[in-house]
Protein backbone atom coordinates (compact mmCIF):
# COMPACT_ATOMS: atom_id res chain seq x y z
CA UNK A 1 0.00 0.00 0.00
CA UNK A 2 3.04 2.27 0.19
CA UNK A 3 2.59 3.08 -3.49
CA UNK A 4 -0.69 4.85 -2.62
CA UNK A 5 -0.05 6.27 0.82
CA UNK A 6 3.68 6.86 1.26
CA UNK A 7 4.31 9.73 3.70
CA UNK A 8 6.99 11.13 1.41
CA UNK A 9 4.31 12.10 -1.10
CA UNK A 10 2.79 14.47 1.45
CA UNK A 11 6.18 16.07 2.18
CA UNK A 12 6.79 16.57 -1.55
CA UNK A 13 3.27 18.01 -1.85
CA UNK A 14 4.05 20.58 0.88
CA UNK A 15 7.26 21.51 -0.95
CA UNK A 16 5.15 21.93 -4.08
CA UNK A 17 2.81 24.20 -2.12
CA UNK A 18 5.78 26.36 -1.13
CA UNK A 19 6.89 26.59 -4.77
CA UNK A 20 3.36 27.46 -5.83
CA UNK A 21 3.30 30.27 -3.26
CA UNK A 22 6.53 31.60 -4.78
CA UNK A 23 4.94 31.46 -8.25
CA UNK A 24 1.98 33.51 -6.98
CA UNK A 25 4.39 36.12 -5.63
CA UNK A 26 6.43 36.15 -8.87
CA UNK A 27 3.28 36.66 -10.95
CA UNK A 28 2.18 39.51 -8.67
CA UNK A 29 5.62 41.17 -8.82
CA UNK A 30 5.51 40.92 -12.63
CA UNK A 31 2.16 42.71 -12.51
CA UNK A 32 0.35 39.72 -14.03
CA UNK A 33 -2.63 39.97 -11.71
CA UNK A 34 -4.86 37.56 -13.62
CA UNK A 35 -2.07 34.97 -13.50
CA UNK A 36 -1.51 35.62 -9.80
CA UNK A 37 -5.24 35.19 -9.16
CA UNK A 38 -5.36 31.95 -11.17
CA UNK A 39 -2.30 30.61 -9.38
CA UNK A 40 -3.74 31.59 -6.00
CA UNK A 41 -6.85 29.59 -6.91
CA UNK A 42 -4.70 26.53 -7.67
CA UNK A 43 -2.80 27.12 -4.41
CA UNK A 44 -5.97 27.22 -2.32
CA UNK A 45 -7.54 24.20 -4.01
CA UNK A 46 -4.36 22.13 -3.79
CA UNK A 47 -4.01 23.15 -0.13
CA UNK A 48 -7.51 21.80 0.55
CA UNK A 49 -6.57 18.51 -1.11
CA UNK A 50 -3.37 18.21 0.90
CA UNK A 51 -4.99 18.84 4.29
CA UNK A 52 -7.71 16.23 3.66
CA UNK A 53 -5.21 13.50 4.51
CA UNK A 54 -7.82 11.04 5.78
CA UNK A 55 -9.93 11.32 2.61
CA UNK A 56 -7.29 10.92 -0.10
CA UNK A 57 -4.20 8.78 -0.55
CA UNK A 58 -1.05 10.88 -0.27
CA UNK A 59 -0.16 9.97 -3.87
CA UNK A 60 -3.24 11.90 -5.03
CA UNK A 61 -2.13 14.96 -3.05
CA UNK A 62 1.23 14.87 -4.80
CA UNK A 63 -0.31 14.37 -8.26
CA UNK A 64 -2.73 17.28 -7.76
CA UNK A 65 -0.04 19.66 -6.49
CA UNK A 66 2.15 18.67 -9.45
CA UNK A 67 -0.73 19.58 -11.80
CA UNK A 68 -1.00 22.97 -10.09
CA UNK A 69 2.76 23.49 -10.48
CA UNK A 70 2.68 22.59 -14.18
CA UNK A 71 -0.09 25.15 -14.74
CA UNK A 72 1.75 27.70 -12.63
CA UNK A 73 4.99 27.22 -14.55
CA UNK A 74 3.16 27.62 -17.84
CA UNK A 75 1.43 30.82 -16.74
CA UNK A 76 4.41 32.49 -15.08
CA UNK A 77 6.84 31.79 -17.94
CA UNK A 78 4.26 31.83 -20.76
CA UNK A 79 5.00 28.26 -21.83
CA UNK A 80 1.45 27.72 -23.11
CA UNK A 81 2.03 30.10 -26.01
CA UNK A 82 5.35 28.59 -27.09
CA UNK A 83 5.75 25.95 -29.82
CA UNK A 84 5.66 22.39 -28.59
CA UNK A 85 3.31 20.04 -26.78
CA UNK A 86 3.40 21.75 -23.35
CA UNK A 87 -0.25 22.86 -23.48
CA UNK A 88 -1.49 19.45 -24.60
CA UNK A 89 0.55 17.58 -21.96
CA UNK A 90 -0.64 19.91 -19.19
CA UNK A 91 -4.27 19.57 -20.32
CA UNK A 92 -4.12 15.77 -20.25
CA UNK A 93 -2.23 15.63 -16.96
CA UNK A 94 -4.34 18.27 -15.17
CA UNK A 95 -7.59 16.55 -16.16
CA UNK A 96 -6.06 13.25 -15.04
CA UNK A 97 -5.03 14.61 -11.62
CA UNK A 98 -8.27 16.51 -10.95
CA UNK A 99 -10.48 13.62 -12.09
CA UNK A 100 -8.50 11.14 -10.01
CA UNK A 101 -8.74 13.20 -6.82
CA UNK A 102 -12.35 14.35 -7.23
CA UNK A 103 -13.64 10.96 -8.35
CA UNK A 104 -12.04 9.41 -5.29
CA UNK A 105 -13.80 11.92 -3.03
CA UNK A 106 -17.15 11.82 -4.82
CA UNK A 107 -17.45 8.11 -5.63
CA UNK A 108 -15.26 6.51 -2.95
CA UNK A 109 -18.18 5.70 -0.68
CA UNK A 110 -20.04 4.07 -3.57
CA UNK A 111 -17.37 1.54 -4.56
CA UNK A 112 -19.39 -1.44 -3.31
CA UNK A 113 -22.23 -0.46 -5.64
CA UNK A 114 -19.81 -0.41 -8.59
CA UNK A 115 -17.81 -3.48 -7.51
CA UNK A 116 -19.70 -5.81 -9.84
CA UNK A 117 -20.15 -3.13 -12.49
CA UNK A 118 -16.59 -2.27 -13.50
CA UNK A 119 -17.51 -0.94 -16.93
CA UNK A 120 -20.19 1.30 -15.42
CA UNK A 121 -17.65 2.69 -12.94
CA UNK A 122 -15.07 3.35 -15.65
CA UNK A 123 -17.63 5.11 -17.87
CA UNK A 124 -18.88 7.17 -14.91
CA UNK A 125 -15.40 8.37 -13.91
CA UNK A 126 -14.28 9.00 -17.49
CA UNK A 127 -17.47 10.99 -18.15
CA UNK A 128 -16.87 12.94 -14.95
CA UNK A 129 -13.38 13.85 -16.15
CA UNK A 130 -14.52 14.75 -19.66
CA UNK A 131 -17.14 17.06 -18.12
CA UNK A 132 -14.40 18.72 -16.04
CA UNK A 133 -12.36 19.25 -19.22
CA UNK A 134 -15.36 20.75 -21.02
CA UNK A 135 -16.02 23.11 -18.10
CA UNK A 136 -12.37 24.14 -18.20
CA UNK A 137 -12.69 25.03 -21.89
CA UNK A 138 -15.79 27.10 -21.10
CA UNK A 139 -13.80 28.82 -18.34
CA UNK A 140 -10.96 29.58 -20.77
CA UNK A 141 -13.42 30.98 -23.31
CA UNK A 142 -15.15 33.08 -20.62
CA UNK A 143 -11.81 34.38 -19.34
CA UNK A 144 -10.88 35.44 -22.85
CA UNK A 145 -14.14 37.38 -23.20
CA UNK A 146 -14.10 38.95 -19.73
CA UNK A 147 -10.39 39.82 -19.65
CA UNK A 148 -10.30 40.69 -23.37
CA UNK A 149 -7.25 38.47 -23.94
CA UNK A 150 -6.63 35.61 -26.34
CA UNK A 151 -6.83 32.48 -24.19
CA UNK A 152 -8.14 30.11 -26.88
CA UNK A 153 -6.21 30.24 -30.13
CA UNK A 154 -8.67 28.47 -32.43
CA UNK A 155 -11.36 25.82 -32.68
CA UNK A 156 -8.62 23.29 -33.50
CA UNK A 157 -6.87 24.21 -30.25
CA UNK A 158 -10.09 23.66 -28.29
CA UNK A 159 -10.75 20.26 -29.92
CA UNK A 160 -7.18 19.10 -29.29
CA UNK A 161 -7.49 20.20 -25.65
CA UNK A 162 -10.73 18.23 -25.32
CA UNK A 163 -9.08 15.15 -26.84
CA UNK A 164 -6.23 15.43 -24.34
CA UNK A 165 -8.74 15.96 -21.52
CA UNK A 166 -10.51 12.78 -22.61
CA UNK A 167 -7.26 10.80 -22.58
CA UNK A 168 -6.46 12.12 -19.10
CA UNK A 169 -9.97 11.29 -17.88
CA UNK A 170 -9.77 7.75 -19.28
CA UNK A 171 -6.46 7.08 -17.55
CA UNK A 172 -7.84 8.56 -14.32
CA UNK A 173 -10.83 6.21 -14.50
CA UNK A 174 -8.57 3.15 -14.72
CA UNK A 175 -6.29 4.26 -11.89
CA UNK A 176 -9.25 5.41 -9.78
CA UNK A 177 -10.81 1.96 -9.95
CA UNK A 178 -7.55 0.30 -8.96
CA UNK A 179 -6.85 2.81 -6.16
CA UNK A 180 -10.34 2.66 -4.70
CA UNK A 181 -10.18 -1.13 -4.47
CA UNK A 182 -6.78 -0.96 -2.77
CA UNK A 183 -7.85 1.88 -0.47
CA UNK A 184 -11.09 0.24 0.71
CA UNK A 185 -9.27 -3.05 1.32
CA UNK A 186 -6.75 -1.13 3.42
CA UNK A 187 -9.33 1.02 5.27
CA UNK A 188 -12.03 -1.18 6.80
CA UNK A 189 -13.89 1.92 8.03
CA UNK A 190 -14.46 2.92 4.40
CA UNK A 191 -16.11 -0.42 3.72
CA UNK A 192 -18.18 -0.15 6.89
CA UNK A 193 -19.39 3.34 6.03
CA UNK A 194 -20.28 2.15 2.56
CA UNK A 195 -22.24 -0.82 3.81
CA UNK A 196 -24.07 1.36 6.35
CA UNK A 197 -25.00 3.85 3.64
CA UNK A 198 -26.31 1.07 1.42
CA UNK A 199 -28.53 -0.56 4.08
Amino acid sequence: MKILNWKGYRIIAWIGQALLTIFVIVAAVQGKWSNALGLAFFLVVSFVFVIRDSKLPTLFDFLFVLAALLNATGWVWDLFGMPGPYDEIVHAYTTFAITLALSFLVYGSMLNIFRNHTLLYLVTIASFGIAIGALWEVTEWSAGKILNTQVIESLDDTIIDLVMDTLGAGLAALISLWALRKWTNRNPEANNSTSVENT
